[in-house]
Formats: structure tokens, C-alpha cells, sequence
């Protein structure tokens, strides 16, 4: 926890950098995904494994980040924190995430999974840079799961992102909108969220 003219560091430059190259890929590959359906027409495969990749990259490095035991603590949701939420009525200070913040990555992160793997395996059917394609490495029985398990991750995810965004841009959760502008959240707004004892990362 950083204390700079009575603002409390939230976000740094490196990992908003991320958030934002990851939100706008998700967006371009629901996008260029769903737009088709709704007869919008235009040439969006490559653009939509472009996007896949993007997102693939900043993933996999966001793991990577994240593997320290601190900042694995500060996401970690064990039994009491479900038990003092629903104690409280929702009103718990926490440490740097609230228990939805934690849910609401932990959904994001197992849909992103979920959709990589076999958008990656799905991949496999077009022409690349890298490969030729192979239509032929699965049999229409595993094809047919590959595409079911896509297709409900990406319903999920319209789900999940149109939470996050109407939750960013309540009154009272605007200042971790700006957080992820600025970086930074005021003393008085940490004071009154956040358990200091609690902020780990």
C-alpha cells in the first residue's frame, strides 16, 4: 500500500495496461462473434483470432503475475468470507477486493480458460501464418463439444461483462472505475471500504 498526496495506490500502471488490453480484446472477440449472427457482415476471422491471441498473451502473463503467495492471499475466498459476507448483510470491509471483486474475477478468469482452449482448438480449422489448417484432427463428435463449450462460454461472458460494467458505473463503486483510469483511490474512500489489516498487495 502506497500513501501519495492522501491517495492510496489501488491499481499500478502495469496492471491497468493489462486490464485494458484484455478488456478491449474480449470485446472485439464478442464482436466479431456475435455480430455475424445478427446478420452485421464482415470479413471478422481474422481479426477474431488476432483478438484470441491478444488476449491468450496478457492472460497467460497475468497468471504468471499472480502466483505470489501475497497477491494469491488477497484472492484467495476461504468459508469465513463467505460466512462474515452474509453475516454482515454484504457490509464487510475487506482487504484490496471485496468478495464480488473476487467472484467476478474468478468467473472471468474460468470463462476466459474456457474459451481459449478451444477457441485454440478451433484455431486449428483456418489457415494461419503459423499452420495450415486440419479439420480432420477431431472427429464431428469432439468438434460438436468444442463448439458447445465456446459457444456457452461467450453467452456467459456477454453475462458476465454486462455485470462488471453496470456495477463500474454505479455511483458508489465509481471510485474503483477510476482506479483503473488513475491508479489510485482517495484516503477517505480506503478508509471507509478497506480494512488496512487486510490490504496485502
Amino acid at each position: 500500500m502506497n500513501d501519495q498526496k492522501e491517495n492510496v495506490i489501488r491499481h499500478g500502471s502495469v496492471s491497468r495496461l493489462f486490464h485494458w488490453i484484455m478488456a478491449v480484446s474480449i470485446l472485439i472477440l464478442l464482436g466479431t462473434s456475435l455480430f455475424p449472427i445478427f446478420d452485421i457482415k464482415f470479413d471478422w476471422v481474422e481479426p477474431h483470432w488476432i483478438a484470441g491471441i491478444a488476449l491468450t498473451v496478457t492472460v497467460v502473463i497475468h497468471i504468471f503475475k499472480s502466483l505470489s503467495p501475497a497477491k494469491i492471499k488477497s484472492m484467495w475466498i476461504s468459508f469465513s468470507d463467505v460466512k462474515e459476507f452474509i453475516a454482515s448483510g454484504g457490509k464487510v470491509k475487506g482487504g484490496k477486493y471485496s468478495l464480488e471483486q473476487k467472484l467476478m474475477h474468478h468467473g472471468i478468469t474460468g470463462l476466459s480458460l474456457i474459451s481459449l482452449v478451444t477457441g485454440w482448438l478451433m484455431l486449428l480449422k483456418i489457415d494461419t501464418p503459423f499452420w495450415q489448417r486440419d479439420p480432420f484432427i477431431f472427429d464431428a463428435d469432439m468438434w460438436g463439444i468444442i463448439y458447445v463449450a465456446h459457444g456457452i462460454s461467450t453467452l456467459f461472458f456477454v453475462s458476465f461483462i454486462m455485470l462488471h460494467i453496470y456495477f463500474s458505473l454505479r455511483p458508489e463503486k465509481s471510485m474503483y472505475l477510476r482506479s483503473m483510469f488513475k491508479g489510485w483511490i482517495t484516503r477517505e474512500e480506503f478508509n471507509d471500504n478497506h480494512n488496512p489489516d487486510r490490504w496485502d498487495v
